[in-house]
Parts: C-alpha cells; sequence; structure tokens
C-alpha cells in the first residue's frame, strides 16, 4: 500500500503532529506501507534526510514566528506533480491549507480520504485571534470541524476525549481512537547528569521541567504561578521551560514580574536523540497543565525515562493520565498543584518508585502497535471504497 500524507506542519518544525507522523512514518515503512509526505518548506532548513518528504513553498504566518503556510499556487503545483505516482489513499493531518489540498487530491484521483483530528481548532482559534468574540470563535470553530469532517472517508482521533469531543459537535463519521504511541528510542535512558553539568545546574537541586510548544493555549503562566507558589516551601527549586513559541517573551517577562527570572529557565529546543532525553532524566517531576491537547505525547516521553508527572488531566491528557500510571493527577488550582509537587519533591523514594511504575506504564503504547491498527484501518477503508460502499458512519 502506497498513502500520500498532507500536513500544514513537520519538523523542523517540533510539535505534537511532527512527531506523530514521523513516528508512524517510521512504523508503517516496517509493515510494508509506503508513505511520501507534502509539507511546507521552512527558511534555512537543511535538506531532508529523511526520504518521502515533498516540500513545497511556504510564507510566513503572521505573529507567529515558528510556523509557516502553504503557497495556494506552489501548492497546487506540487500536488499536480504527484498524480503521476500510484497512491492507493490519502491522510490528511492539519485543518488548514493542507485539508483543502488533501480533499482536493482524493476527490480528482478517486482515493479514499482519511484525517487525524490533532489540532483542538476551537481553542487554538481563541489564542491567535483574540479580537474575535469566543462565543463567535467556538461557533465558526465547530462549523469548519463539521464540514472538514464530513469530506473524510474515516476520521483518527488521538484519544477517545477527543472523539467524544467531535461527537459532540455532530460529527457522525466513524471516528477511530488512535494513539501515536512511543517509539523504542524513546525508552533509551537520558543522561540526567550531563544535561545538569552542560546547564550549571548543581546535581542536587530540585528541577522541574516543561517539555512542548512554549505558546498560550499551553497554560504555562499557570505552571509559573504555580512555581511562585512552590518557591515559598521550596525556594531552592529550578523550573526548566524546553521548547520555542509564540508565548517565550510573554512567559520570560511574567516570570521576572514574580521574581522568578533567575530560577527559571527556558532552554529552547533540544535534539531528540541525545538532549531531550537528558533533559527529561535531569528532572525530578514533569509539570504539565494544558488545556488544548489531543493526546500529550510529552508526559509518555517524560514516563519512559522514569519520571514522575504531575499534571492536569482535561481532554486528550485525561486518556493518558489514568489511576494506575504512576502519575499525581491533579486539579488546575494554583496551591493543590503546588502542594502536589512538593510532595513529590519531598519523598524521593516514593518518587523513585512512582517513575519506574510510570515507565512500566508508558511500554504498554508501543508505537508499533498503534502502527497496526492504523495499516488496518486504511485497509478497511480503502477496501469500502473499491466496493463503492458508503464511507465509515
Amino acid at each position: 500500500m502506497r498513502v500520500l500524507l498532507v500536513s500544514d506542519v513537520y519538523f523542523p518544525r517540533v510539535n505534537g503532529v511532527s512527531t506523530s507522523i514521523r513516528t508512524f512514518r517510521g512504523d508503517l515503512l516496517a509493515q510494508g506501507v509506503e508513505t511520501v509526505l507534502v509539507a511546507p518548506h521552512y527558511p534555512g532548513q537543511a535538506p531532508d534526510t529523511e526520504a518521502g518528504v515533498v516540500r513545497s513553498p511556504s510564507g510566513g504566518v503572521p505573529k507567529d514566528p515558528e510556523d509557516r503556510r502553504f503557497r495556494l499556487g506552489a501548492l497546487r503545483g506540487t500536488m499536480q506533480a504527484l498524480k503521476s505516482q500510484h497512491f492507493d489513499l490519502v491522510h490528511i493531518h492539519t485543518p488548514f491549507i493542507a485539508h483543502y489540498a488533501g480533499r482536493r487530491f482524493a476527490r480528482e484521483q478517486r482515493l479514499p480520504l482519511i484525517a487525524t483530528y490533532h489540532t483542538f481548532f476551537e481553542e487554538y482559534l481563541h489564542h491567535y485571534v483574540p479580537m474575535l468574540p469566543r462565543r463567535w470563535g467556538r461557533a465558526l470553530a465547530r462549523h469548519y470541524t463539521r464540514s472538514q469532517c464530513r469530506d473524510v472517508d474515516a476520521l483518527i482521533a488521538p484519544s477517545a476525549p477527543m472523539r467524544d469531543l467531535l461527537a459532540g459537535y455532530g460529527v457522525d463519521t466513524r471516528i477511530e481512537v488512535l494513539p501515536t504511541g512511543l517509539p523504542a528510542a524513546c525508552f533509551t535512558r537520558g543522561d540526567g547528569a550531563r544535561f545538569r553539568a552542560a546547564h550549571g545546574i548543581p546535581a542536587d537541586r530540585p528541577l522541574l521541567l516543561y517539555v512542548g510548544r512554549v505558546a498560550f493555549e499551553k497554560n504555562i503562566d499557570f505552571l509559573l504561578r504555580m512555581f511562585a507558589e512552590l518557591r515559598r516551601s521550596r525556594p531552592d527549586a529550578l523550573f526548566v521551560i524546553a521548547g520555542e513559541g509564540p508565548a517565550r517573551a510573554p512567559l520570560q517577562a511574567q516570570a521576572a514580574a514574580l521574581g522568578l527570572a533567575g530560577d527559571t529557565v527556558f532552554v529552547g529546543y533540544l535534539d531528540r536523540q541525545q538532549g531531550l532525553p537528558d533533559c527529561y532524566a535531569s528532572a525530578d517531576a514533569f509539570v504539565f497543565a494544558s488545556r488544548t491537547e489531543t493526546q500529550g505525547l510529552v508526559l509518555l516521553e517524560a514516563m519512559a525515562q522514569a519520571r514522575v508527572v504531575v499534571s492536569t488531566a482535561m481532554l486528550g491528557t485525561a486518556s493518558i493520565l489514568t489511576p494506575d500510571c504512576g502519575a499525581r493527577i491533579v486539579d488546575e488550582d494554583v496551591p493543590r498543584f503546588a502542594a502536589a509537587v512538593a510532595e513529590v519533591l519531598a519523598d524521593r523514594q516514593r518518587a523513585r518508585e512512582m517513575g519506574l511504575r510510570a515507565r512500566a506504564y508508558a511500554e504498554t503504547w508501543s508505537s508499533a502497535r498503534m502502527a497496526t491498527r492504523l495499516v488496518e484501518l486504511y485497509g478497511e477503508v480503502a477496501a469500502r471504497r473499491q466496493a463503492g460502499a458508503a464511507p465509515l458512519r
């Protein structure tokens, strides 16, 4: 089987969508499914070493220096050139220009069409078009979501809460819950001492860690307020934020206003081969409070490094953070969250035991297993289209 993937985002832009696509591509190839990915070109990026990635010219996104938008004319040319190749199915990964390009290609080539709903579009729109009244933005996002979901033969949701949210919108297309999962490399132990030494962090200093996009919808401002509360009882604690995004400067200003500038370290992006595993391994607690995750892969990555996770459980993260996963699940409440972190820092033996339980739990989220399920879905959708059956409902 040969599948065309279309996405508005991919590496070198680091986020959950990019990670999900790359993870699935590797596991799909191991199971005999070849994929070709159409993604934007990023200025200054090194040539792709990953086979089957087709780059199309892009332009900037206002107020977002990291993301890119396809140039429509160039994208049409890119997609037109692909029509000489054989594909069995089209799989869309983002709800922006890529959705409509993938839909058009599938219709013109008479191919089945699948989409993964990675992005909580409703919340995304609220943060990036703040002048739009939230009620109007919610209605607009839901309208476009229903419209796009009607375009496809089947949908993939990364978590059960995301499936339920789409059903609540009135989406009646069949939705398959299919998380990304973790590749085996995520379980290679990082060297926390190496990360601390590289950043001048004492070996015995309590370290809190956030990894992910540094964006408004990630609720990092809450984590900073929580950290300020924690510092009352643990003035020796340090907060490391790994990632980049449009909220970095405002968050740095907030840290300064809270008196935390010297104890909050923004380390930017880290390479996934060594830098990121080392960073995870350096932490005494991984903290997270995003309200918009459709899955929350960073939670599993932290668990794979035997780190204790202290997190809220909202939307997609609620499907990962179950009572037996080795994490501390808390409400979005500054004093309660800070108290939970303080308890983790105070009892190193219990934290070690929780970390080992978290690692064992993360091992159940095998990416190869998830890819097997995706291959089965591809086959079912393609067979139904070939037989002239109606889309999956």
